[in-house]
């Protein structure tokens, strides 16, 4: 007999993977090891070596037990809390709530979350409170705000070809991500198309990431040119003959006018923008105009630049010139969300939506709870808040106004968490939280094209409750009514899938997932694109997605919205993510800081010695909102005027406590808001 059960769940993170899981239960409130599910065609039994090694989270000493009341100074962390019990700190939440609504108005209230949970019934639940009381709407920004809009503007539909073809194809483009660090089963699937096909591998990135040295050619280019690099291969395609006209007639909207715009665009104007010198632009042009089975795996990196729709947009058309789209294994893929055809009204509560309330962009915390009028408009001021599923005070731009807001005293917050995390830390109220492995949900991947559903694998630590418990509880104190309050996760999930037209909670469990992958025509857009003509847009309409449109170009282009270097702020900076992080859920494990060691500036050779930096030495990184301290590490991996943090290290594991986002603007992206990680001018010196 096995010393140990093995029982199926679903990876929950903010990661397109969403990868099918198999967990090593010793007993009935412990963990081993995590495996990716071997029979998942997608995961194909190979997950990330963080959530390989979850039981160092699952089980780490400094997991929250108990809630807990503030009763020291904000920022201190857990010396500054007494424990409380789980009826008084509901309680006392909701008359919190009671207090801010009689004041201001139902819009001082401002639940708060994101995807520190994927699962739709623990992450989205919130909403069903914030639309039944009327409090502040969230505008979800931090993430794909920006990618989404560039992907829509062209194919006008979230979905793409299936991930599973990349073993069919001739040639691989990985174009705005470093999935051997973020998405690893992409490469197990180039991994096939390689050995069964001779695929070439390309990456398309501003530093040689890990993916990139696996790569047969790496495009390195500056941030946010990655329009101008598309719009001279397109230049290459149409001037050599790779353009297939008939396709074109068929599927896209102008594409005469598209040849005419690009004919001005060749490798020579791309160069001067990129830094990719125009004889390597055209020998990518021409690989990918001879392999006509060409899958290109767009990133979530077009999401972390002011320019990233336009940019993203011009990645798109790519496929449609050639008409690759056609071809197994061919065409591209961004995110398979709409394929599900889930039915959240009872999860959200979308019954009660009104959009009329306020809304506010979770990227602009620090100028919301600091009192911005362009975001409050003649509203309230947010004095109320109840966070969950996210860590604001170190994942959100411009860090030191977000701090300076939560330490206003007139805001009452509470954080629902698994640790004691920066935010949690401002919080006058602290739950404690489940893992995905203490709780029941359901998840549909990006990546991919299976729902999955999941049930409990081991018992709660301590007195940790779920997300769901949480805005039960609360709206039984504060009056609501709405059905799906009094209902459990898994009855919720059960009807959610019933109305949606799937298979019961119960059968999907039982079977591991559903595969709901469309049609080859379908996937393909062989039946026509999500616009209702039917045909791939070049001209797309910005204004149909955004309200901020002033500076996108009309055609496929270079957009210069950037934050272009200066002579004061010479260099620009990446804050990529790290290997072994993913935001800041895992940067409390031991193994993943011991592996990625400091926080570390990679800093070009000829850069270093212009500005008097030394390898390995104490620096300071800074721009108009501030500077931060950490060392620096030469890398010729990337073009001299580029430097990147990788990330996401908590604000206090820096040398001046302040972490790489303090330096991230919080102005919104175009058409319709983001945040632009990506997109930041600074200088360096020596500490």
């Amino acid at each position: 007999m096995a010393p140990f059960d093995i029982v199926h769940s679903a990876c929950p993170h903010d990661c397109p993977s969403t990868c099918a899981l198999e967990v090593e239960r010793l007993s009935p409130t412990q963990i081993g090891r995590i495996h990716g599910a071997k029979e998942n065609s997608y995961t194909a039994g190979v997950i990330c070596a963080k959530v390989a090694r979850y039981a160092e989270r699952q089980h780490h000493p400094d997991r929250l037990t108990e809630p807990l009341r503030r009763v020291g100074d904000k920022g201190v962390g857990r010396a500054a809390y007494q424990p409380m019990t789980w009826s008084d700190a509901l309680d006392e939440i909701a008359a919190k709530f009671q207090e801010a609504e009689k004041r201001y108005g139902a819009e001082a209230v401002f639940p708060y979350y994101y995807a520190g949970t994927m699962g739709l019934v623990q992450r989205d639940g919130i909403f069903r409170l914030t639309h039944e009381k009327k409090y502040s709407r969230q505008k979800s920004t931090i993430c794909v705000a920006l990618s989404d809009a560039g992907w829509a503007a062209g194919v006008g539909t979230m979905r793409g070809v299936d991930s599973r073809e990349i073993a069919d194809s001739d040639l691989v483009i990985v174009w705005g991500g470093n999935p051997v660090a973020t998405q690893v089963n992409v490469m197990t699937h180039v991994v096939r198309a390689r050995k069964s096909r001779g695929a070439k591998l390309v990456v398309v990135d501003p530093y040689r990431t890990g993916t990139a040295e696996a790569a047969d050619l790496h495009l390195m280019l500056r941030p946010g040119t990655d329009g101008a690099l598309a719009v001279a291969v397109m230049h290459v395609l149409f001037v050599e003959g790779f353009a297939d006209r008939d396709y074109l007639a068929r599927h896209a909207d102008a594409p005469d006018e598209l040849e005419r715009h690009v004919a001005t665009r060749s490798p020579e104007w791309a160069e001067t923008i990129t830094g990719i010198p125009a004889a390597t632009i055209r020998e990518f042009a021409r690989l990918y105009g001879r392999h006509k089975k060409s899958f290109i795996r767009v990133g979530y990196g077009f999401s972390r630049t002011r320019n990233g729709a336009v940019n993203l947009h011009a990645v798109s058309c790519l496929p449609t010139v050639t008409g690759a789209w056609a071809e197994k294994g061919g065409g591209a893929h961004y995110s398979n969300r709409t394929i599900y055809h889930i039915d959240n009204t009872l999860i959200q509560g979308l019954d009660m939506a009104d959009r009329s309330v306020r809304e506010l962009d979770q990227s602009r915390l620090g100028a919301i709870l600091t009192g911005d009028k362009r975001d409050l408009g003649n509203g309230p001021p947010v004095t109320a808040m109840i966070v969950q599923n996210t860590n604001p005070m170190n994942v959100c731009p411009n860090s030191a106004l977000v701090r300076q807001g939560f330490m206003r005293d007139d805001l009452f917050v509470a954080v629902h968490e698994q640790f004691m995390t920066e935010t949690a830390a401002m919080a006058d109220i602290v739950l404690p939280a489940t893992t995905f492995l203490e709780h029941d949900d359901i998840y549909r991947a990006s990546g991919h094209t299976h729902l999955q559903v999941t049930r409990k694998v081991i018992e709660p630590l301590g007195q940790a409750m779920p997300n769901h418990y949480v805005i039960s509880e609360l709206a039984k104190r504060l009056d609501c009514r709405h059905r799906g309050f009094a209902m459990s996760a898994w009855e919720i999930i059960d009807e959610t899938l019933k109305i949606s037209g799937h298979k019961s909670a119960q059968d999907m469990y039982d079977a591991h997932w559903e595969d709901c992958a469309v049609d080859f025509e379908t996937g393909h857009f062989l039946n026509g694109f999500g616009h209702p003509d039917k045909k791939f847009r070049f001209k797309p309409d910005w204004s149909a997605i955004g309200d901020d449109v002033e500076g996108l170009p009309a055609m496929p282009d270079h957009a210069p919205l950037t934050d272009a270097p200066t002579d004061q702020h010479p260099l620009r900076l990446v804050t990529a993510p790290a290997r072994q992080f993913l935001n800041s859920t895992f940067t409390p494990t031991p193994t993943s800081r011991v592996r990625e060691g400091r926080p570390t500036l990679l800093i070009h050779p000829q850069d270093g010695a212009r500005y008097g930096v030394s390898d390995g030495g104490a620096i300071s990184v800074g721009n108009k909102l501030g500077s931060i301290d950490l060392h620096a590490k030469f890398f010729d991996g990337l073009l001299p005027g580029v430097v990147v943090i990788e990330s996401l290290w908590g604000n206090a594991d820096f040398p001046g406590g302040l972490g790489v986002n303090a330096l991230v603007s919080d102005e919104p992206g175009k058409p319709d808001g983001g945040a632009v990680f990506h997109d930041t001018a600074v200088w360096v010196k020596a500490a």
